[in-house]
């Protein structure tokens, strides 16, 4: 059998044991652990403990579950509220007006989360009742509010980023930052979309509200500081060069603590509870990174990344083409595994095939990421789309269909990121290199 064989064998392996139930990290070992027996001579028990330790024993994996803890606090805090109430007198003049403030509150939480289902939850909790309470139309409070929920994967501190970072041996500090403008130009497009939405539907536009005085929007704005202190202590330790990504993880979980107590929400309950959450979320990307490690590994002895490579190259495809391909294939991906393990599981094979088409590694962590937003509000396995299933009752795939607008939008992010890899590249060069 030879190297390609044995990929598509893995192949078939891995899905029939992903179909059957198996947790990911399980599937991801027990092929890793058939790969190794195709080569006699390599130890199979002792690739599987080395390749583990190896993924787990990294100081940079540490701020994972700092940034989830963080995340789980202020998801229990009023923050949300403080937030839309804060940002709501300020877009009630733009097309589309209380819309925006799915975009723009998505947009901030994004920055002290690191996870797109919390910013989802966090902001549906409070923005999705006031909007539908006040005659918005619900396809688009619902859609946009999916949609806007992916930033929590583009925008720093991105969890996601973390797992591809450390898969990669890549800087977490870097990749942070190099999210950042692509992050502002998804939110732009969002933006965009619905103020020519709202401009060619007035009549589905509820009606506008008394103007509020500039004076008490600033009044409003009141409650904006408590979250633009820990955006600035947490992001910006990092871009100050003050702070590695791991120390800024524990400074976000201090500000989130001191946030929650300060608003009254830090109990013996709660503090319990987010604990616990970031504890199960923790272990199991733990876990999928260690099962992916072990895979790894396994892909190395085979020689399967090599001769893929070269089964590639020989087609002379272009980079567009290249890319147009693993485009549709983490589209279709997205449609049956969560992004986090999209990542772990196409890192061995795909960073190969990346590195000999000349791609940055960190531009590639940049398009991936834009890539696995798209899973996010794709039906079957969209982790949005159940979260606002929960909140709506609505079906998942009529939920994906109100969502599917901005689906396209992300389409033409991708598209522009790799037409302009300026946009990914240009702050991490200018503020890192310049030190």
């Amino acid at each position: 059998m030879n190297e390609l064989q044995l990929s598509l064998a893995l192949m078939l392996l891995l899905f029939a044991i992903l179909g059957s139930g198996v947790w990911i990290a399980l599937a991801l070992a027990v092929c890793g652990f058939a790969a190794v027996l195709t080569k006699v001579a390599t130890p199979a028990g002792q690739v599987l403990a080395t390749s583990m330790w190896t993924a787990s024993n990294s100081w940079d994996l540490t701020a994972l579950p700092m940034f989830i803890w963080m995340g789980e606090i202020l998801y229990r805090t009023k923050l949300s509220d403080d937030m839309f109430e804060g940002l709501a007198p300020w877009v009630q003049k733009l097309p589309g007006r209380l819309l925006h403030v799915n975009v723009i509150g998505c947009a901030i939480f994004a920055a002290v989360s690191g996870s797109s289902a919390a910013t989802c939850a966090t902001i549906g909790r409070i923005a999705l009742p006031e909007l539908l309470k006040r005659g918005y139309d619900e396809k688009m409070a619902i859609g946009t509010l999916a949609g806007s929920g992916t930033l929590g994967l583009l925008i720093p501190p991105s969890i996601i980023m973390i797992v591809y970072a450390t898969a990669t041996d890549q800087s977490i500090a870097r990749l942070f930052i190099a999210g950042v403008l692509p992050g502002i130009m998804l939110a732009g497009l969002f933006m965009g979309f619905i103020i020519v939405w709202a401009l060619f539907n007035k009549v589905r536009m509820p009606p506008p509200e008394p103007p509020v005085p500039f004076l008490a929007r600033v009044y409003a704005s009141r409650r904006l500081i408590p979250v633009t202190l820990l955006i600035l202590g947490v992001i910006g330790s990092i871009y100050g060069g003050l702070a590695s990504a791991t120390e800024a993880a524990v400074v976000g979980v201090f500000l989130s603590l001191a946030l929650s107590w300060w608003s009254g929400t830090l109990t013996k309950d709660s503090f319990r509870d987010s604990l616990l959450g970031a504890t199960r979320t923790s272990c199991m990307i733990a876990f999928i990174l260690a099962g992916a490690a072990y895979l790894t590994a396994a892909m190395g002895f085979t020689g399967i990344p090599r001769a893929l490579a070269e089964w590639i190259s020989g087609y002379n495809m272009p980079a567009w083409g290249l890319l147009t391909v693993l485009t549709l294939f983490y589209i279709v991906l997205g449609c049956f595994l969560d992004g986090i393990s999209m990542v772990v599981l196409t890192t061995s094979i795909i960073i190969p095939l990346v590195i000999a088409a000349g791609f940055d590694l960190i531009w590639f962590g940049i398009y991936i990421v834009l890539v696995v937003e798209m899973a996010q509000i794709t039906p079957p396995v969209g982790f949005n789309l159940y979260v606002l299933q929960g909140m709506t009752g609505r079906n998942i795939f009529t939920i994906g269909a109100y969502a599917l607008p901005l689906f396209f939008l992300m389409c033409v992010a991708v598209v522009l990121v790799a037409i302009f890899p300026g946009i990914a590249l240009w702050l991490p060069g200018t503020m890192l290199d310049a030190r």
